[in-house]
This record gives structure tokens, C-alpha cells and sequence, in this order.
């Protein structure tokens, strides 16, 4: 999947036949730590987000989330297309 992130020249058959094959779901290795105003609070990676967002790819060899509709079919030019998301972070689609 990562030649998706580098080569925007992929034609409509190929990228159909990603879509059909479904979106990698690894299991990723993602943690943040956020400081509060009483105590710090950590967050890890939980697999079961993408029970949730069906939408939603993971990228191990960036350890980062991606959409996965907005890759695969050629999306806006964001953050969840180009440098990908590793915290807290709203995505606007209906998928």
C-alpha cells in the first residue's frame, strides 16, 4: 500500500482492484502522551478502531493511519492522504 503514498499515477483498474482486495489492517504500535492541566494521559493504538472507522488504514511501514477511500480513489490532498495521523484527529466522509 505504500506505493499508493508515492505514485499518484495509477490507473482506474488498479486502483478498483485495491479497493476489491480491502484495506491492510495491521496492528500498529502507536502511543502519545498528553500533559494535563492535574496529571498526564497516555494513549496506545487499539485494533479496534477499525471496527469503528471503516474507512480507516494502517501503514506499518510509516506507523501511521491513513484513509483509505481517499488513497485508493484518489481523494483531496490532506493530512489523512499525505502525511498520515497518529492522535486525536477528525475526518470528514460518510464512508
Amino acid at each position: 500500500m505504500d506505493f499508493l503514498l508515492t505514485n499518484k499515477d495509477i490507473t482506474y483498474e488498479i486502483r478498483t482492484e485495491i479497493k476489491r482486495l480491502g484495506r491492510p489492517i495491521p496492528d500498529l504500535i502507536i502511543s502519545k502522551t498528553d500533559v494535563g492541566k492535574s496529571r498526564n494521559y497516555s494513549q496506545n493504538f487499539n485494533s479496534s478502531v477499525y471496527d469503528i472507522f471503516k474507512w480507516l488504514y494502517g501503514c506499518p511501514k510509516r506507523n501511521k493511519l491513513f484513509c483509505f477511500i481517499c488513497l485508493v480513489m484518489g481523494g483531496n490532498r490532506s493530512a489523512w492522504t499525505q502525511e498520515g495521523r497518529v492522535g486525536k484527529s477528525r475526518h470528514k466522509t460518510t464512508a
